[in-house]
């Protein structure tokens, strides 16, 4: 009886092991197979969660924090049981061995660095095909029965991101399971293909997350950011969908390449294509490589990574939101949610084997990339200077940009002469460095990145391109910047600095604040939402031997009398909150310019703000102006449907934003556009935004005018001259890059006593991205505008160059009591153009005020 006892617990115990070392395959644990359904983000996460109890010793799960919506964030660590238990060793010593961490490394000399392979699914939200995919990844690294999986484990630490972007996700899916039947419908025409706007591809502020990995404006993004940059991976892939009636794209990626690029880097583009190739002609699946994606524009998962060392890619699978669960393509075949979650799993595996077979090789080159960024940067420049006294707003945001890169700096600590690269002359010249001026070195780990996001102007070996070609950051916030070919060592950025700006004290007769970054915006709305009357100067003045520009913000105490003592906690609480520097002032009387009470310094009220959005307008410009007011500003905003705009009242609305768009014209008849005008007429302010201008040109009641076209009389041409003149189909798309200008920078020059170009002395530098052939206003002011030699960076197609020449770029046309402001540029453009916020402030409060 005991032998039998001990045999029954003996194989009771054998099943339970067993059972704790088995893992139910997705269809099993979801209740569905596969591909049948999509899967939303929490049971995305049940999943991985319950990997990780069934595998302790291989799984470990990364929290690394919520959404806008609150649903989390969190990584899949993956890899052998060897590997797991001195995971964190593996982790700071990469880090120490490129120069991110003090210290040596500490391996036993008998322990290798495995390579670290991070990849990084569904980013797009409505490309939702990539956490199906992430269930089987997953499930596939853990059977034991798989010998690649074996040895991809026993090789690589494997880290997965089920979900970059859980609210665009669960937007998508949440909306399809309610269209989808108890069949999917495969007809183009089914209600299910036809994604509502904004769609699910986007963040709750509908921002694209691929194109933010730089600038770091969404929570998802920063918090992402951060976790990655704590691990530092080897190789990151980035895995999204495109149109359904594309195959699969993998590497090797189109050209450009960025010229900074290593040649490992390229090498293994080869490499990767290699193992996929051999992946996808098994099982007889259509795929393209070296088309449309390229690595040039540095915020995007393929190439940030890669500007940081590791080798990154994207992968394209043909679907999207559109493609649904079954989708009828052109050719009469019918794609399937199943065969596209087949084809990421694939392209997983075929990445990961790549790097498990050669993991010495993978770590010896990202090593030597860093070791080589800290001896020997790539580049002209060896040190970078920013002048700092009077920006100590645009510095401050900055500092924020290098911290969230883990890009170092510091401070001059001594004057000195040097000769530097100016990005506002482009030319060499002479300068001062003063001792708190902020210095940044070329020699660190992060040197390649700095010099990429620094680069006046970027080499570009192919006009044909994915997205925008120029991005310096001195032109985009707005910076007095230099490029040194010597090497400065920066002084350690004091710690004093971090504190805020000194409150002044006592009751002084007005507060006053220089008006010249977004941070002074943001103090001004804070003001104005707490109902604190504020003055602004229209002209510069002089007093106690200091000079104040226009735009100035004049904050007395007459006026806002009903606050007593109050008044002034409330302005210093709104000053210590944005980082203010506070000017008390004694008098009203000044030494140059205008007395506060003269009719050069008027009074600006709190505007009521509404934002146009819906099916007319474009998601991510809408976007931009929603997060600006709502994160930046915190700033009342009414949003209207465009849909409900030619029947809405805007008797309480002051100021009314069109985003850009291309459907205005449903909404934007003859009938409402004499309304809109009625209203303009009355006191009302409209801000109309890139392509929604087009809907004001040419038309009666609206001042904003196309250029007339000038005939040119030919001279009659030689038959050889005609048959050159031919067009080639082969060359449609290189031609057609002519009339564009897909993103580069224009000095725009300014009229700087209007107060939509207050807080801009020195010009401004704009993102120009459509070319914008406008006259310029006949009645009204032409603020901002370009001239025959204003562009700066990027690529512009010669016919478009020719068309921007002489251009209207920024416009106030006055109408009544009111006034529109037309704004051919977007200066919110994915949120990194920081110099433009305050463009788009004065537009909102100064205009018209």
């Amino acid at each position: 009886m005991n032998r039998l006892f001990l045999l029954g617990w003996s194989f009771l115990f054998a099943l339970t092991s067993l059972a704790q070392t088995t893992l139910q395959p997705p269809d099993q644990f979801l209740g569905y197979p596969i591909g049948q359904r999509f899967t939303p983000h929490h049971r995305v996460l049940n999943y991985a969660e319950y990997a990780a109890r069934q595998f302790p010793g291989k799984v470990k799960l990364l929290p690394y924090g919520t959404t806008f919506e609150g649903r989390p964030l969190m990584a899949v660590v993956v890899s052998s049981e060897q590997n797991l238990a001195r995971l964190d060793e593996i982790r700071t010593n990469n880090l120490k061995r490129i120069g991110l961490m003090p210290g040596a490394d500490n391996r036993p000399t008998n322990a290798p660095q495995p390579p670290i392979a991070w990849l990084s699914y569904n980013v797009h939200g409505n490309e939702a095909v990539s956490s199906e995919a992430f269930m089987l990844v997953l499930a596939d690294l853990l059977d034991p029965a798989n010998p690649v999986s074996r040895k991809i484990l026993s090789s690589t630490v494997v880290i997965l991101d089920p979900g970059l972007n859980p609210d665009g996700h669960d937007r998508y899916v949440n909306w399809y399971n309610q269209m989808v039947g108890s069949r999917p419908d495969p007809s183009q025409l089914a209600r299910e293909h036809s994604e509502p706007w904004p769609g699910g591809r986007y963040t709750h502020y509908v921002f694209d997350p691929n194109r933010d990995w730089a600038w770091q404006t969404q929570e998802i993004t920063q918090q992402r950011m951060a976790l990655y940059q704590q691990w530092m991976p080897h190789l990151h892939a980035d895995f999204h969908e495109m149109g359904p009636e594309s195959p699969y794209y993998f590497a090797p990626s189109a050209k450009p390449y960025h010229e900074d690029i290593t040649p490992w880097q390229r090498e293994f583009q080869q490499i990767i294509g290699q193992y996929n190739t051999r992946y996808f002609d098994k099982n007889g699946w259509l795929y393209f490589t070296r088309e449309n994606f390229d690595l040039f524009y540095p915020s995007y998962g393929d190439t940030w990574p890669t500007y940081n060392g590791a080798i990154g890619m994207t992968f394209e699978q043909g679907g999207g939101g559109r493609a649904g669960l079954a989708y009828q393509k052109n050719d009469g075949d019918t794609l399937t949610l199943r065969q596209r979650i087949d084809h990421h799993v694939s392209a997983s595996f075929a990445t990961l084997e790549s790097v498990a077979d050669r993991p010495d090789l993978v770590v010896k080159n990202f090593v030597s990339f860093f070791e080589k960024a800290q001896s020997n940067p790539v580049g002209e420049f060896r040190s970078y200077v920013i002048k700092t006294a009077g920006d100590e707003g645009r510095i401050n945001a900055l500092r924020r940009l290098l911290d969230n890169n883990q890009i170092r700096y510091g401070i001059a600590g001594k004057s000195q002469k040097v000769q530097g690269f100016s990005y506002r002359s482009q030319k060499n010249e002479s300068m001062t460095v003063d001792q708190a001026d902020l210095v940044i070195s070329a020699f660190q780990p992060k040197s390649t990145l700095l010099k990429i996001l620094f680069e006046p102007t970027s080499v570009l070996e192919d006009s044909v391109t994915y997205d925008i070609t120029s991005w310096s950051i001195p032109y985009a916030y707005g910076l007095r910047a230099y490029g040194l070919k010597e090497r400065l060592n920066p002084a350690p950025y004091p710690t004093a600095a971090t504190t805020p700006a000194p409150l002044p004290s006592g009751q002084p007769y007005a507060y006053l604040v220089r008006w010249n970054s977004a941070q002074d915006a943001q103090f001004l709305a804070g003001l104005l939402k707490n109902k604190i009357r504020v003055r602004v100067s229209e002209k510069s003045f002089k007093q106690d031997n200091q000079q104040f520009g226009p735009g100035t913000l004049i904050i007395t105490r007459a006026g806002n009398e009903r606050f007593g003592e109050r008044f002034h906690e409330l302005v210093r609480q709104e000053a210590a909150r944005n980082g203010i520097r506070l000017i008390p002032a004694t008098t009203g009387f000044v030494a140059e310019g205008a007395d506060f009470g003269s009719g050069s310094v008027f009074s600006l009220k709190s505007p009521r703000v509404a934002l146009v959005s819906g099916e007319v307008t474009s998601p991510t410009s809408f976007g931009e102006v929603w997060h600006y007011f709502d994160q930046e500003l915190a700033y009342p905003l009414t949003i209207i449907d465009g849909n409900a705009l030619p029947t809405a009242s805007l008797s309480g609305i002051d100021v009314l934003i069109l985003p850009q768009g291309y459907g205005y014209g449903k909404i934007l008849n003859d009938r409402s556009l004499s309304k809109l005008r009625d209203w303009v007429q009355a006191g009302g302010k409209l801000i109309a935004m890139e392509r929604s201008t087009t809907f004001f040109a040419d038309k009666s009641e609206f001042g904003l005018r196309k250029k007339e076209e000038k005939a040119v009389k030919e001279k009659p041409k030689r038959e050889s001259d005609l048959l050159d003149s031919l067009k080639i189909y082969g060359d449609r798309e290189r031609e057609a890059v002519s009339d564009e200008t897909p993103g580069s920078v224009y000095r725009v020059d300014l009229d700087p006593t209007h107060p939509l170009a207050f807080g801009y002395p020195n010009g401004y530098y704009a993102l120009v991205q459509n070319t914008y052939d406008y006259d310029f206003l006949k009645e009204g002011w032409n603020v901002g505008y370009l001239t025959r030699n204003n562009h700066v960076a990027g690529f512009v197609g010669k016919n478009a160059k020719a068309r921007l020449n002489n251009t209207l770029l920024y416009g106030v046309q006055e109408i009544g009591k009111g006034c529109i402001v037309y704004m051919m540029d977007d200066p919110l453009f994915r949120g990194f153009w920081y110099n433009g916020k305050l463009l788009f402030g004065n537009a909102v409060f100064m205009v018209g005020n």
